[in-house]
């Protein structure tokens, strides 16, 4: 049972908090015991425990999975048999990940239930919140919220990301009122399928209750940043729309068109005039402060692949504090930052023990897993059973040790048992008995933008598909790199390639054309989630190629071992994230190529 408390009587959310990480332990094993007993007949946990629901026996005898395992169980849901396969609750709809199995979304089985418990896990942000910024009762946040495309799958089940499931939930929707949590954009902005008319009406909504907005924000950094390009883009359009009291024509959605006419129901020339001076001004440094005085802290994610985002924040906010509140995923909703106005490279998040089962794997301080605890998926052919138990050992929540590195592994209350979520998390301290973590990385992702999460795998798979359309040419691929490229709106894909000729290093002219359908191919080749964002979302620019001259992998070589590096060792990164890295490859670049086509995506089909 999720704890009750009115989300307006923040006092009573801090001590609920205190509560739940005082008792950390007693909760954890609380939380198994009301899964195991609930779904202990399903056909997957029965084929491991044979309908005993004792909590000793779950860890000996369930396995540590990944996707791949769990897979075939959701996919049968999905295809119209009984949620009973993994869950004694109903499924009431798949949540797609940004992770990709084989090209397409993972997806994560929810249920009504896991909305409730989203709801609490919101609630509990703004009392935190409160700790620390007074009067936020007293004025309005202009947060951009989005939803994103979903499908029916053969069940009748919806598949959809998690965060537009939760907008388009009962429990957004019909959310009482939270003087502290009051939007400057009303719920028919959020929910309109157009990203464009949502984008335009949200920022047109916020512009004219400019003087009410304490706070502004998104999801990701990266979610901002696009908001801050678009209004650079549309700020003398949303002026005149201000000016005549107005909304532009395009704004066709009649719901949302009808609701944001109310908000700018009558003209208004002095804040019109007002918002051209600030926008037309040369330097947009310092621009949020600018167009929005009160605001007291820009709150997105600005942790894991985000981080790389900050200085251009830092530019557009004027000095005000980059707030990362929580930290979440799509199989479910884990920790609170407790210390919200800490510097972005200081967020740890308090895992709630409430929110799922929590279990560690311990990860050596490069990231890799230990040996001893390398075997133990489902699927493995070469761990015997002896093998595989001995191997499957985790650390429980209360146990972490303090400056360690963990990946997590979650049990929920939506079907997923011991699952690996893939992100790797170091201990930071503990508030009460609960330990705090920082985001160090998503395992085995080597390049990401938005929401899409590369591997490396993947971009080895995109890299010899592209390159393949050289090679009857007579050219080589010696060697590549890559980089997520953020230092414009929207980001991209670097990618430095090394080529030379067959039978001798000197390289003739680049063909133009060919190059650029590299680039192109590539596209083509990354996963769903990547395409999604580069044709339907528009949050990742066209794909680059940069090809350096012959010799330049050897001084990244150089530079990497007189960084203390291992000639021994040495092996190429697949991503560079060092500047000086990056500064040695670009000052041998021979010719630069972008893709001239978007890469083709629809809505995925089961």
């Amino acid at each position: 049972m999720l704890p009750t408390y009115d989300p307006n009587d923040w006092e009573a959310g801090m001590k609920l908090l205190e509560d739940l990480t005082t008792n950390a332990y007693k909760v954890q094993q609380q939380v198994l015991e009301e899964i195991l007993t609930q779904n202990v007949h399903t056909e997957y946990l029965r084929s491991f425990l044979s309908g005993h629901s004792d909590k000793k026996p779950f860890k000996e005898k369930v396995p540590v999975v990944n996707y791949e395992d769990v897979k075939p169980y959701i996919e049968r849901i999905a295809n119209g048999e009984p949620s009973e396969i993994i869950s004694a609750q109903p499924i009431t709809e798949l949540l797609t990940s940004s992770g990709t199995s084989e090209g397409q979304p993972k997806l994560m089985p929810s249920t009504a239930e896991d909305l409730d418990r989203k709801t609490f896990f919101y609630n509990l942000l703004v009392p935190v919140m409160n700790k620390y910024v007074d009067g936020l009762d007293q004025g309005k946040g202009m947060y951009l919220l989005f939803i994103k495309s979903e499908i029916i799958t053969p069940s009748g089940l919806i598949a959809r990301p998690v965060l537009t499931s939760y907008y388009k939930s009962k429990n957004f929707r019909n959310r009482p009122l939270n003087r502290f949590n009051v939007y400057t954009s009303p719920d028919e902005a959020i929910l309109c399928p157009d990203s464009k008319q949502s984008m335009y009406c949200q920022l047109l909504c916020g512009l004219v209750q400019r003087d009410q907005v304490l706070r502004v924000g998104a999801v990701f950094a990266s979610a901002f940043l696009r908001a801050i390009k678009f209004l650079e883009d549309y700020w003398r359009e949303l002026c005149s729309n201000i000016r005549t009291g107005r909304v532009s024509d395009w704004i066709t959605e009649l719901s949302c068109r009808k609701a944001v006419s109310l908000i700018i129901s009558k003209p208004n020339s002095d804040l019109a005039d007002l918002i051209e001076y600030e926008c037309g001004s040369k330097s947009w440094e310092g621009i949020i402060k600018k167009l929005w005085p009160r605001t007291k802290y820009i709150e997105v994610i600005v942790t894991g692949s985000m981080a790389q985002y900050i200085p251009t924040l830092e530019f557009y906010c004027g000095g005000l504090p980059l707030v990362s509140t929580m930290y979440a995923s799509s199989e479910c909703y884990l920790g609170i930052n407790l210390k919200p106005l800490s510097k972005p490279s200081d967020v740890s998040y308090t895992l709630l023990p409430n929110m799922a089962y929590f279990e560690f794997i311990p990860v050596e301080k490069n990231h890799e897993e230990s040996e001893e605890i390398q075997c133990n998926s489902v699927s493995d052919e070469n761990c015997t059973q002896e093998t595989r138990k001995a191997r499957m050992e985790t650390v429980d929540l209360v146990d972490v040790k303090l400056g360690h590195y963990y990946e997590l592994v979650v049990t929920t209350f939506t079907g997923l048992y011991r699952y690996r979520v893939g992100d790797i998390l170091m201990v930071t301290g503990f508030h009460n008995n609960a330990p705090q973590f920082r985001f160090v990385h998503r395992r085995n992702v080597v390049l990401s933008i938005d929401t899409d999460k590369t591997n490396e795998e993947d971009l080895l798979n995109a890299v010899t598909q592209a390159k393949r359309l050289l090679e009857p040419l007579g050219f080589l691929l010696t060697e590549y790199t890559s980089y997520a490229d953020t230092s414009s709106i929207p980001g991209h894909y670097v990618l430095y390639w090394e080529l030379k000729m067959k039978g001798n290093n000197d390289l003739p002219e680049l063909d133009q054309n060919k190059m650029e359908q590299c680039c192109s191919i590539m596209e083509d080749s990354l996963d769903f989630v990547y395409r999604r964002c580069r044709k339907n979302d528009k949050s990742i620019g066209p794909l680059e190629i940069r090809v350096v001259m012959h010799g330049t992998f050897d001084a990244l070589m150089d530079f990497c071992v007189s960084q203390g590096s291992s000639v021994n060792q040495y092996k190429t990164p697949r991503c560079i994230k060092s500047e000086e890295a990056i500064k040695i490859l670009d000052a041998r670049v021979m010719g630069r190529f972008f893709s001239k086509k978007t890469p083709f995506w629809e809505p995925f089909r089961m």
